[in-house]
């Protein structure tokens, strides 16, 4: 169709050649089949430095190294030929055109729009192994600028120089945006021969007990996967795929560190591919940074006391006015240097499908209220807990967690409540249930009647927010006490996030 409207604009008087208008599949049909002009250009060293090749290849992608997939990516004859050359990369279309103009004609000039896979991408680090042409030079925009795209992610326009065998390290590229005005520069490197924030978790998750006191998904190490990061119940149903690393005693600061860190940076449609790194060893002796970590981590997780025992309550009791004893204290005697050393087993990282209920003990009753200053540090499986004293910024995110939670254990509730728990440990009552309560299953509604007082953050939140007829929470309730007090906790955990993102940066989990 492309070459039939090509030929209509030369008979209405474009000034173009009938046969330089020409059909052909790049990446399965030979060259001979090209225009006899071409392919003496082609065929020719000389006559090919003066080539310039552009290509707007389409982003379509297989799901595994065949290149076929979601997108009905077709095996084509230089997938084929090349896939064992440049491994995983071969499922992407344009990886295919890059390697036969490389390999077939080569010192020839490739200008082209593409995605930064191939600058940054692990799965192209086999591939830019292969493709050692220089880079001259590069613009990036956003990638909604292109008719029918729609992801927040950069493309970018790249001239290479294949006449010079260099492979990428880096370059400072300049930004535009959708309207094409220059807005800043940034530079674009290669994360070749680093390893990832997947391996430092891993690494440091190894030796834990099975007392899982939660469960954090994660996926890949860039921004573009932030949305499929979260820290859940160890009981709670989930999806297959990804990172899912067990929570315990002896890695919750490394899994408080890690979650922090890839959130506490906004992603951005240009952030979109950088990768987060095996970071130096700054955050071992930098005590407040990993309490800053633990502070934010324990106010933005999806914690839900329907799926067993909440742990990640961190006040006492007494602190919040609650009603009844909390099912488990581990949490604030954990921040407040109570715990025993820990006895660790056999590694174990990744959720095997087994149901494992959560562990923890009642701790110290001493009605002291929430120390807000104290917490724990494993330097490694054979540290006992020491107490460390949180910033000022983070005692802030406590003081509006411990008001909002002073407020939901003030309300009134009715105590007659005949429901049944949804608890994998099955806690059943006819009737007032003062660990998980509901009454209501109108989407329209969805109260809870009845006093839970192991309530979380994010039962808190149900609970006054309510959910819609979609059965989504609604972002905001219309008791305004508390809309002032979630929003006060929102701004104190955004100043903390903006405090915490400076040491990503020193401690090289991202490269500027």
């Amino acid at each position: 169709a492309d070459v039939d409207v090509m030929k209509d604009r030369i008979q209405h008087g474009a000034n173009l050649l009938e046969n330089h208008v020409f059909q052909f599949d790049f990446l399965n049909d030979d060259f001979s089949m090209l225009p006899d002009g071409l392919q003496n250009i082609i065929n020719d060293e000389k006559k090919r430095k003066k080539l310039v090749i552009f290509i707007n290849p389409p982003y379509a992608e297989g799901d595994n190294v065949r290149g076929i997939g979601r997108k009905n990516v077709q095996i084509s004859k230089i997938h084929e030929k090349y896939q064992k050359v440049i491994g995983k990369s071969s499922g992407e279309i344009f990886a295919q055109f890059f390697i036969r103009i490389f390999c077939e004609i080569s010192n020839a000039y490739l200008a082209e729009f593409s995605t930064l896979k191939i600058l940054q991408a692990p799965n192209f680090e086999i591939f830019r192994n292969i493709f050692v042409a220089k880079l001259k030079k590069m613009f990036i925009i956003p990638a909604n600028t292109f008719d029918n795209v729609n992801g927040q992610f950069p493309i970018g326009f790249m001239v290479w120089d294949t006449c010079k065998k260099e492979k990428f390290a880096e370059m400072l590229a300049d930004i535009y945006d959708k309207d094409g005005k220059f807005s800043e520069q940034k530079n674009i490197v290669n994360y070749d021969g680093n390893k990832y924030i997947s391996d430092w978790l891993e690494i440091n998750s190894k030796k834990i007990s099975k007392n899982f006191i939660g469960h954090l998904a994660s996926v890949g190490n860039d921004f573009q996967n932030q949305r499929m990061l979260f820290i859940d119940d160890v009981n709670a149903k989930r999806k297959k795929g990804g990172r899912h690393t067990m929570i315990t005693e002896e890695n919750l600061i490394v899994a408080s560190i890690y979650f922090a860190v890839r959130k506490v940076v906004p992603a951005t449609w240009l952030n979109d591919r950088d990768q987060f790194l095996y970071p130096n060893d700054g955050w071992k002796t930098d005590l407040e940074f990993q309490n800053d970590c633990l502070a934010y981590t324990l106010f933005n997780n999806n914690i839900q006391s329907r799926y067993g025992v909440n742990h990640w309550i961190p006040f006492t009791e007494y602190a919040v006015g609650a009603k009844e004893k909390f099912e488990s204290s581990f949490m604030f005697d954990f921040i407040s240097g109570k715990r025993e050393e820990p006895v660790v087993s056999e590694p174990l990282l990744f959720y095997d499908g087994k149901e494992y209920g959560g562990g923890g003990t009642d701790g110290d009753d001493d009605p002291v209220g929430a120390d807000l200053r104290v917490c724990p540090y494993y330097a490694d499986t054979n540290t006992a807990p020491m107490k460390r004293e949180f910033s000022e910024t983070a005692r802030l995110v406590f003081k509006a967690g411990l008001d909002l939670w002073k407020y939901y254990h003030a309300q009134k509730f009715s105590a007659n409540v005949a429901f049944s728990s949804t608890s994998l440990t099955e806690r059943k009552r006819d009737g007032y249930n003062v660990n998980v309560a509901f009454s209501s299953t109108s989407l329209t509604e969805r109260k809870r009647d009845g006093y839970n007082v192991n309530a979380s953050l994010y039962d808190i939140r149900e609970h006054f927010q309510g959910r819609n007829e979609k059965g989504t929470m609604n972002s905001k309730s219309t008791d305004e006490k508390y809309n002032e007090l979630i929003e006060n906790l929102r701004l104190a955990v955004k100043l903390l996030a903006k405090k915490i993102g400076y040491k990503v940066y020193e401690y090289g989990f991202l490269i500027n």
